[in-house]
């Protein structure tokens, strides 16, 4: 089920309006949870069982971590979860990818290799809840944590419809505390909520489907080959698709749960506004960001063992970041190349630590963070280095044979959308969308807020499935 159709609709005020039954709230947790299986079932019912599997394992072994005495019975069950976590990710996420790989190098060796076709069908949202359920087994072994007390609550933190198939990604000591007690939306509460959801779905029905999908659909999935032009709108129109995409379902999941008395994490943070790419990752996907480094960064030996060491950690990261996104060499490169840009930025100072630069500058280094942003976002959306190294050599100017794909009027809408959005995070880069509203007379905010809804019922879109969902 995705927040963008008429089911959802339906499925939330339905929950939205059990939730305010006065029912205790143990069984206002149960209707939740049950509410839970049936958003991810609706996709494919067999796949809960994945839910279950990984639910049961991380409990029983956390249960297993808190009660054991000695060191080593503590390692082999965290281990446990993480071999089962990551196994079934493994399998399901990249077992036809590894397939081919080997395929391929049997190929070099002279061999030929034919795997067998097991037609594996990603489940939706698996790196999500995967994540967040052995973060909890994580927190627990390294005593961050304490076990929850209720199989219930564990159960309703991994299983939760506004995280489960596209985050935030959650940490147990961010919404488990949050079920322990009776929540309900106040009336300030379910307004913001509602207008969260409607910019969100704004954003993602008319800003990333309506206008900006086609033009990068048309270079990226086409068989032209791109002059400058088409190369740089069709990347810029990506740019303002995955965010508008990524961060609509963000904005739309933080406002389901306010409606139902429940905080989650900001997600994004102005991100094109971003002076460097270290700013960049503390704007984009922030969960994902702070989950790495906590989780992979830190563990690797982050920046306690020198700078040779801290530089592997760095790429180490996010290479395995850039896999995390899929199952392809191309997120890979994606991931690299920040890695690279992260070391370079790191590099650089170190050896300037005095230069202090002043507005003109920092309004120069933002802008090449934002275009080196989207030489990376050309990996991220072509499918395949053949199409990648095609649209990059438009973006140099290198396709001299190059007609024209996308016409004069997508290219100005276009520039309009994605100038205004790199405009808005601009001037927003040190504020906040709370503040923002705090600050704008409600009768504008109530004319915005109608325009907005009036725009995605006259898109409506066709009930694309959100970007990150295939992660």
């Amino acid at each position: 089920m995705v927040f963008n159709s008429l089911t959802f609709v339906v499925f939330f005020a339905l929950v939205l309006a059990l939730h305010t039954l006065p029912f205790s709230w143990r069984v206002k947790k149960i209707n939740l949870l049950l509410a839970s299986y049936l958003f991810y079932a609706a996709w494919n019912p067999p796949f809960v069982v994945l839910l279950w599997l990984s639910t049961v394992v991380d409990w029983y072994a956390a249960q297993q971590i808190v009660h054991s005495q000695i060191a080593s019975r503590r390692r082999a069950w965290m281990l446990l979860s993480v071999i089962a976590n990551l196994g079934v990710l493994a399998y399901f996420k990249y077992g036809t990818f590894l397939l081919e790989n080997f395929r391929v190098l049997m190929a070099a060796a002279g061999i030929d290799y034919q795997p067998p076709d097991f037609a594996i069908v990603l489940p939706v949202g698996i790196s999500f809840y995967t994540f967040a359920t052995m973060s909890y087994t994580l927190d627990v072994y390294l005593r961050r944590a304490e076990p929850t007390r209720s199989f219930l609550d564990f159960a309703l933190f991994v299983t939760f419809f506004p995280h489960l198939v596209a985050g935030p990604i959650m940490r147990p000591t961010e919404l488990v505390p949050q079920f322990e007690k009776p929540r309900r939306a106040s009336s300030d509460q379910l307004r913001f909520g509602l207008a969260l959801i409607t910019l969100g779905l704004f954003e993602k029905v008319v800003l990333a489907d309506g206008f900006l999908a086609g033009a990068a659909e048309l270079v990226y999935d086409g068989m032209r080959i791109p002059g400058a032009l088409d190369a740089w709108a069709a990347t810029l129109a990506f740019s303002g698709q995955i965010f508008c995409d990524f961060a609509g379902y963000s904005t739309t999941a933080i406002g389901v749960a306010m409606c139902l008395g429940f905080a989650l994490p900001d997600n994004f943070r102005f991100p094109y506004a971003a002076i460097g790419f270290s700013d960049f990752w503390r704007r984009w996907h922030i969960t994902l960001s702070s989950y790495l480094r906590d989780y992979l960064y830190i563990p690797l030996g982050g920046n306690r063992h020198g700078e040779a060491r801290t530089y592997l950690s760095l790429m180490a990261t996010m290479l395995l970041g850039g896999l995390w996104h899929g199952a392809s060499w191309t997120f890979v490169v994606w991931g690299g190349l920040h890695g690279f840009y992260l070391g370079v930025e790191r590099a650089l100072r170190q050896r300037f630590s005095g230069y202090r630069p002043n507005a003109l500058a920092l309004f120069g280094f933002a802008i090449l963070t934002y275009v080196l942003i989207n030489v990376t976002w050309v990996f991220f959306r072509a499918k395949g280095f053949a199409k990648a190294w095609l649209v990059l050599s438009g973006m140099l100017g290198m396709n001299a044979s190059a007609v024209p794909i996308i016409s004069a009027v997508q290219l100005l809408i276009v520039a309009i959308i994605v100038g205004g959005l790199v405009t808005t995070h601009w001037l927003m880069r040190n504020s906040t969308l709370e503040t923002l509203i705090a600050r704008t007379p409600v009768a504008l905010l109530t004319v915005v807020w109608a325009c907005m809804a009036f725009a995605i019922l006259i898109e409506q879109g066709s009930g694309n499935a959100f970007i990150y969902f295939q992660f």
